[in-house]
């Protein structure tokens, strides 16, 4: 029909997609939180394997990424890890862009009004320094990132 279809995942639905399904995706994007297991299964309680899982199969189909990757202070900016990202996302060859955002407290007030506690209520959102040199790990690798 000549709709532009993308799907954001963290990758947990890549097994349950069929080629067929992603025949029908124009574009994935990928968020990938850690490159470390258990820094992974610390974080989301899951194990990473699925999000590389998907982004391989999605290489082997030459199908476009923009990976994302949420740089929150003191859970994920350990710059060895992200180097680790930005390896794994150049080697793939289909990754067009990454998304660097940064960590914000907007949605606090929806933990709040939900009565639950909030893990994250004193982390500051990073600095523009923090964010362009991780950006810079990305661009090093030849990725396109902002």
């Amino acid at each position: 029909m000549g709709i532009h279809t993308a799907i954001e995942t963290n990758g947990f639905i890549g097994a349950d997609l069929t080629d067929a399904d992603l025949d029908n995706i124009d574009l994935m994007l990928l968020g990938i939180k850690t490159f470390d297991r258990e820094r992974h299964k610390a974080l989301t309680g899951r194990d990473n394997d699925p999000t590389p899982e998907l982004a391989r199969r999605l290489a082997a189909r030459k199908q476009p990424i923009w990976v994302r990757f949420v740089l929150v202070p003191g859970l994920t900016d350990d710059m060895g890890d992200i180097s680790q990202i930005a390896a794994f996302a150049a080697k793939l060859g289909n990754v067009q862009r990454v998304e660097v955002p940064a960590f914000h407290q907007m949605g606090r007030f929806k933990w709040h009004t939900l009565g639950i506690r909030y893990a994250l209520e004193q982390t500051e959102p990073p600095s523009a320094d923090a964010l362009e040199k991780v950006c810079g790990i990305f661009r090093a690798q030849g990725l396109r990132a902002h």
